[in-house]
Order: C-alpha cells, then structure tokens, then sequence
C-alpha cells in the first residue's frame, strides 16, 4: 500500500498507520495512502463471499465473544463472516458455516477495527449486516432485526440510531449514526463512497469530497465514525431505517452508560478492546441475562 514512507519520524508513521486502521480518512490522506491496494483485497473479499446472500460481519476480539456473535447469527439464517483485530488473530472457534477473512492480509495494519472494510461493502457484497463486538442481543430480537435487514431493498441503509440529550438538538453538526448494529446494501454503500461520506472517521479528508468548499463545510461535523452516513442521509435525502438504541442497549457490553466500567487499554486509537471486556463482564452471566443460551446450544 503505498503512502509508508511518507513521514520520516517513526512514531508519528506508526500512529497514521493506527489511525487508518480504525478507518480514518484524515490519517488515510495525511499517510499519502492510495485506494488500490484496497481495489485489489476487495476481490479477494468478494471472492471469499461468493454464493453468500446474507453474510453479517462479526469482528473478533476474543474467541468467546465471537462465537457466542456467530451462533446468534447463524440461529436466524445469516453467515457469519469473520474479521479480526490483528493483535488478537482468528478465533480459535468457528461454526460450521462461518467464513473466516483476514482483511488485514494486504495491509499488514497493527490493528484493525470493522470500519475498516465496512466502509468499501459495495466491492465485496450486495449486503452486509454488522455490529459491535461487544453487542449481544436477544434471540427474538436477533429474529426481528434479520428480518429487516433481509427485507432492505438496495439502495436502503439501517442503522442505530445515537441516544443523545437535549442539549445535543442544539448542535447538529455534532449529530451522527451508529454502528454498534446495522446492515448496509451495495448501492447505499456505493453511492456514500462516490459522494465522499462513509463510516470512517473525519470524513471531511474522504478522497471523493465533491469540492474544497465542500470539504471546509464538512469539517465542521463531528470527526467520529457514522457522521459521514448521517450527513449523506440528510443532505441528499437518502433512506435510512433507524433502530433504537434502546432497542439494543442491554447487551452492549460498554463503559457507555456503566458507571463501574474499568478502562484498561488507551482510549484512542490504539485501544485494545479485548483487555477491557474481559476485565469489566463475564460472558456466561450476560448471556444468562439475555436468555441466549438456546441460541449458543447449551
């Protein structure tokens, strides 16, 4: 990929290439990084998929958590399509069904998050369904949300919907949707990438930004992951199903709204989400919670 030996003092060259590997644009443009590389392991992405119609991608983090992802997938007709943070690996687990992508495998990234390659779905898929790795959700609710998802027409997105407080109407430009669950379809994915928004960070910096006046505006939005899809949606009026995150959130195993939540790795780019989920839940009695034991065959 080219863009490595752009910046000449090693540790800032190494933080771009974490950065990019979050999904970054900004770090992406900075870094002198091109797209080709990314054409090129798009095929082989494509390639791995082929005959799958409805692949939903479950990003492992720790080999539990990921095939506990993978049984509830599976239990409502999906595949699972397995990526993984390169400082974890694949899980030493998978169902029967499940395909296994190093996305990573081109790039040689110190980390990876999901971001990564949902951002270039349209290359690879005709839909795609994601969420958190820390998310787990209820079988009846697994069944509702396969059922939408299946039921996109191209061209439609979902996506959950960010909880924010009223203060927060006041501030728009600080607005985005959320990818802790949701499933996109090729031509939305497409027609985000050739307007220049996604789900990367910073979108403003997104090679296919229209103008410079177009990107001085876009700078002004919040810099997180999903802004880039809510400012597609509303600027040029695009279909977006919105799922509640109320509908989800008691399974998002996260310091969001966990006021005993103890962070062990940075909170930044270089973030290690393995370490924190194992220090702050314990697997067996979330799933108890939730009544997906059925689901994980127990």
């Amino acid at each position: 990929m080219a863009g490595e030996d752009v910046n000449s003092d090693p540790q800032d060259r190494q933080r771009l290439q974490y950065r990019t590997g979050i999904g970054d644009w900004e770090a992406f443009r900075a870094a002198g990084y091109d797209l080709t590389a990314i054409y090129t392991a798009a095929e082989d992405w494509r390639q791995a998929l082929a005959g799958i119609t409805h692949p939903w991608l479950c990003w492992n983090v720790d080999n539990d958590w990921c095939l506990v992802q993978q049984q509830l997938v599976r239990s409502i007709g999906w595949t699972p399509v397995i990526g993984f943070d390169p400082r974890v690996g694949p899980p030493r687990d998978v169902t029967d069904d499940a395909v296994v992508i190093d996305f990573n495998a081109r790039f040689g990234f110190p980390n990876l998050f999901f971001h990564f390659p949902l951002e270039f779905a349209f290359l690879f898929c005709r839909r795609l369904a994601f969420w958190h790795s820390d998310l787990l959700v209820r079988p009846p609710k697994m069944e509702t949300l396969g059922t939408q998802f299946s039921s996109l027409q191209d061209g439609e997105i979902a996506v959950t919907g960010a909880w924010y407080r009223p203060r927060d109407l006041l501030k728009p430009h600080e607005a985005r949707f959320w990818e802790l669950i949701g499933c996109t379809t090729e031509q939305a994915s497409r027609a985000q990438f050739e307007a220049g928004c996604g789900w990367w960070m910073n979108f403003y910096a997104h090679p296919n930004c229209p103008s410079e006046k177009e990107r001085h505006k876009r700078r002004k939005h919040y810099w997180d992951h999903g802004t880039g899809i809510r400012y597609w949606a509303k600027r040029y009026r695009k279909p977006v199903q919105l799922i509640s995150e109320r509908f989800v959130e008691e399974g998002h195993c996260s310091q969001i709204k966990n006021a005993n939540y103890q962070r062990v790795s940075p909170n930044n780019e270089r973030r290690h989400l393995a370490q924190d989920i194992r220090q702050n839940f314990e697997l067996d009695a979330v799933c108890a919670r939730l009544g997906i034991d059925e689901a994980r065959g127990d």
